[in-house]
């Protein structure tokens, strides 16, 4: 007589992750691209993602078809134009991940050399601030004790909003908010190898400094422009 399954396993227990199939999706060059321009948090027309990924626009609503399929990338049909837009966090984490083991594209061009430098220095990483000066804003807000050492892609903690710094960015307006998102995450800078704020607080920072006119976005890309207002205001925080 066959042995009986256990009816622990009937359909309520799930194996390993099966990797292959995002792998799969980012794997092919253009939806890579096209992921990429899309980790700033924007929603972009298939248009722009086709001029990004350098494929005509027939092969890009076929790669868009296969990215909303597997769950990467949602669409919204506004007017005439369908958008897209990356479909989670966890989406953008992980490209984020694989950017920081992925080897160097070569610069061989003034443009992407300048592109390059201020990815560098900032940028937004889906919905938070990343670069240099996301970084010298976290450690900043280390020393005053505002939140607790960051480890990349651990919860991390708010500790004491009375400070100037979490003063002036208004930190209690993130303890106050509600949400499923941690307050405070770790996320690996893949550029500088070290974790930068994400989370709820990452978002609200991000915004925070476009409002106050420390940095403004660029159009094209996923850089940020540091204004004179933010070096300066970057500078007195050390």
């Amino acid at each position: 007589m066959p042995d009986e399954p256990c009816s622990a396993y009937r359909g309520a227990m799930h194996g390993d992750a099966d990797l292959a199939t995002p792998a799969r999706l980012m794997g092919e060059p253009a939806r890579a691209a096209m992921l990429v321009a899309l980790l700033d948090g924007r929603s972009l027309p298939a248009s722009e993602l086709a001029a990004v990924a350098g494929v005509k626009a027939p092969t890009a609503s076929a790669h868009l078809a296969q990215l909303v399929e597997g769950g990467l990338v949602t669409d919204r049909r506004i007017g005439r134009h369908r958008y897209f837009a990356l479909a989670r966090p966890e989406v953008a984490d992980a490209v984020e991940a694989l950017q920081r083991i992925a080897p160097q594209q070569p610069v061989t061009s003034y443009r992407q050399s300048a592109t390059a430098q201020r990815l560098a220095e900032a940028r937004s990483c889906y919905d938070h601030l990343a670069g240099r000066v996301a970084l010298r804003l976290a450690d900043a807000l280390v020393a005053e004790d505002a939140i607790a050492p960051l480890e990349p892609g651990e919860p991390g903690r708010l500790r004491r909003l009375d400070g100037a710094l979490a003063e002036r960015l208004r930190l209690r307006e993130v303890e106050a908010a509600d949400g499923r998102r941690p307050v405070v995450r770790g996320c690996l800078d893949w550029t500088e190898r070290r974790p930068h704020i994400a989370g709820r607080l990452g978002a609200h920072l991000l915004e925070t400094l476009i409002a106050e006119g420390w940095v403004a976005r660029v159009p094209g890309d996923r850089s940020l422009r540091v204004t004179e207002v933010g070096r300066r205001a970057f500078a007195a925080i050390g």
